[in-house]
């Protein structure tokens, strides 16, 4: 038997990797320069004018360690939906074709049912694998064993909450990356203040950079994880909202294109 390779775990793997080496490369060349030439020039400034209010700089915000790994996940998690939704779109496209191929006047009897399964057996063996001609060739076969029309539809419902579920349980990586996310930004918080809090002898002396540097690392790491954590549930709702309506969509053109033909004879 031929196993399917599995395009989309490779697709992960490699998405996951890219995604490392191109935000790990913009960091190196371009944010932490930047934030320590900016800090430098501010503590020049504060240090000639004991009066000057420091800047705040997008950079510092998102130079430390945690807030690359957040991206690097942002970027990951997006590179999954995207695929997941190109699939989604490839599979209602098929919804706009008839594939049973049959006048609006002609009814389905049990013995028709082998000619209509071989036109959805010359669909490209990608599509087959699809939720619409699965759930047709089920209520075919169905119909051909059974003769029933009600088990036809039970049939097809069935298949419907199967792929629902399916789909479900494939958004866990991305849900788990949203949930690692803020985790992660958390992380950061800890260990900012607990970098603040061993520097208090210093800040005791009069010397508080140390200390809100610290802080500084703690703020801004759960401040970018939840902005990138609520972008990132946006579009996962969106996916999610898409394959929802691929499946009720699916039910809807089995009931239009099929069940409401089939005739016992």
């Amino acid at each position: 038997m031929k196993k399917n390779f599995p395009t989309e775990f490779v697709f992960q793997i490699f998405s996951l990797l890219i995604a490392i080496i191109i935000v790990h490369a913009v960091y190196v060349a371009v944010i932490r320069p930047d934030a320590r030439e900016f800090l430098a020039e501010q503590a020049q400034a504060m240090q000639a004018d004991p009066n000057y209010v420091p800047e705040r700089s997008l950079a510092v915000v998102i130079k430390d360690y945690e807030q690359e790994a957040c991206f690097i996940l942002m970027l990951w998690a997006l590179a999954i939906i995207v695929y997941k939704a190109v699939v989604t779109h490839r599979q209602r496209l098929l919804l706009d074709k008839d594939l049973i191929l049959l006048s609006e006047d002609m009814r389905i009897l049990p013995q028709d049912t082998r000619e209509l399964s071989r036109r959805i057996q010359q669909l490209p063996s990608a599509s087959q694998a699809f939720l619409l001609p699965r759930a047709l060739m089920t209520a075919l076969q169905r119909f051909a064993a059974t003769g029933n029309i009600q088990d036809v539809s039970t049939s097809v419902r069935e298949i419907s909450e199967s792929e629902a579920g399916r789909l479900e349980s494939e958004l866990s990586i991305i849900r788990y990356i949203a949930w690692a996310i803020p985790s992660i930004g958390f992380i950061g918080t800890v260990r900012g203040i607990g970098d603040a809090l061993g520097l208090a002898h210093k800040a005791v002396l009069g010397d508080i950079t140390g200390v809100t540097q610290s802080l500084g690392v703690a703020f801004n790491s759960t401040f970018i994880a939840l902005v990138i954590s609520i972008v990132l549930m946006f579009f996962i709702h969106q996916l999610q909202l898409m394959q929802e309506r691929l499946v009720l969509d699916t039910e809807y053109y089995c009931d239009e294109h099929l069940i409401r033909r089939l005739q016992v004879s």
